[in-house]
């Protein structure tokens, strides 16, 4: 049984609806932490809904004040979890993701093509890994200082395609800036031929103003913007 994810949702500017993109925060966030990239996004993508849900899980000893203490999974190396906890609730994640996907499509009456994601730090790691294992294709996915998780399945388990823009800041010391190219041959060797990167100089584990360019860029060429 999938939980329910709650969201948070900024209406198109235009007050016509399009498309939209779906944030998904980063380990220790919540979907507050990205929503607020719709105020500098929505004048450039005025037809375009934005959503932010927060991700399934509380972490354990995390005040929900510290920036929303939520994760899509656990993360071994980090609070202590076992692999195959880290792997259950990757298995769960993946499963409320998609069901959050496929509610949002008919609710709001969009077909994938009409729906891009912009995962950051573990929400980037959900985004490549959900998207390529759906039946329909998603209009494209914005991957920001993640990586791509297990790499050597999706060459067999891949089933759609998209064009995939894949950001990292060359300073991060939290998610390592080789991580870019390793997601990037990972995608190519299963078969993705849009593969695009941008290195954003300078920049630690965060989402600096380049890269927020290049990613309105992208989305707005991938849902139709001219």
């Amino acid at each position: 049984m999938t939980r329910v994810l709650e969201a948070k949702t900024r209406a198109p500017l235009s007050g016509e609806l399009r498309s939209a993109v779906v944030f998904l925060h980063g380990y220790g966030a919540d979907g507050n932490d990205l929503i607020g990239l719709a105020d500098p996004l929505a004048e450039h993508m005025p037809d375009t809904m934005f959503v932010s849900p927060d991700a399934p899980e509380t972490i354990a000893g995390m005040p929900m004040g510290m920036g929303g203490g939520r994760q899509w999974f656990p993360i071994p190396w980090i609070d202590g979890s076992s692999e195959e906890a880290a792997a259950d609730g990757l298995r769960a994640a993946v499963a409320d993701l998609n069901a959050f996907l496929d509610a949002l499509m008919v609710d709001e009456d969009l077909l994938p093509e009409q729906v891009c994601l912009l995962g950051f730090s573990q929400g980037c790691m959900m985004s490549l890994h959900v998207v390529p294992r759906r039946e329909d294709p998603v209009a494209g996915v914005v991957g920001i200082s993640g990586r791509l998780l297990e790499p050597e399945l999706l060459v067999d388990e891949v089933v759609s395609r998209m064009p995939v823009l894949l950001v990292h800041g060359d300073q991060d010391d939290v998610v390592p800036p080789q991580s870019l190219p390793m997601a990037a041959e990972g995608l190519q060797k299963a078969g993705f031929t849009d593969v695009y990167a941008h290195i954003m100089k300078g920049t630690a584990h965060g989402i600096a103003p380049d890269g927020l360019e290049v990613s309105l860029a992208f989305m707005r060429d991938r849902l139709g913007y001219r």
